[in-house]
């Protein structure tokens, strides 16, 4: 599965409160904030957002990898992101 359409899949699923949707709102909300702050290097306040939602996507990615960690797998490799860090 090509990554573009597993996004496009989960963007149009009715079940918008899934853990797999809202990460991948995140991540689209998260790239938008990134290009932002290529080009406006100080603001602050995207900065300041950009690690709030930084951190929401991290706690719903470690809930989601504590409740099934077969789709959390499935999830990153298809996003492209880094797994979390253990402690």
């Amino acid at each position: 599965m090509v990554k573009g359409t597993f996004i496009s899949v989960i963007s149009q699923e009715e079940n918008r409160g899934s853990v797999e949707f809202q990460v991948v709102s995140f991540t689209k909300k998260l790239k938008k904030v990134t290009s932002h702050l290529k080009l406006h290097k100080k603001d602050y306040l995207s900065q300041r957002g950009l690690q709030k939602t930084l951190g929401k996507r991290q706690r719903l990615l470690r809930y989601l990898s504590n409740k099934n960690k077969v789709r959390y797998k499935e999830l990153i490799e298809q996003l492209d992101i880094r797994e979390l860090k253990t402690r």
